[in-house]
């Protein structure tokens, strides 16, 4: 049974997606920026930009039924090389007990504000 979930982000709308997509045991969470969806602020430090997609995200999974600790994989899109020192403590810091599989990419995001974008799946555990 598919089952979409919504962080409320008026760009889910605009663009047509959700913010994750439940199939089975399996949860996808969408590309998440460091938006504060609440204030709809982009705060320009990198580092803050990653605590608040992985806000975003854990609710996204919560909401779905998952935890953090579920996610298998992870995508992580920095536009500058020169801020990957600044977000990577975060990654370590939010991620480190769960060590999913991951992939660090420097490409160009939509907006120029954006410091990093953050894409997981997660897996239910069978616990």
């Amino acid at each position: 049974m598919r089952k979409l979930i919504s962080s409320g982000s008026p760009f889910e709308a605009a663009a047509g997606y959700s913010r994750a997509v439940v199939q089975g045991d399996w949860c996808f969470v969408a590309g998440t920026t460091g938006y504060d969806y609440a204030t709809m602020i982009m705060p320009p430090d990198p580092a803050q930009q990653a605590r608040n997609a992985f806000a975003t995200i854990e609710r996204a999974l919560t909401d779905a039924g998952f935890a953090l600790a579920d996610v298998v994989r992870a995508t992580y899109i920095v536009p500058d090389m020169a801020d990957w020192p600044l977000v990577m403590p975060v990654l370590g810091e939010i991620m480190g007990d769960i060590r999913p599989a991951a992939t660090a990419i420097v490409a160009g995001l939509i907006a120029p504000e954006m410091k990093i974008e953050i894409e997981v799946t997660a897996l239910r555990s069978a616990a």
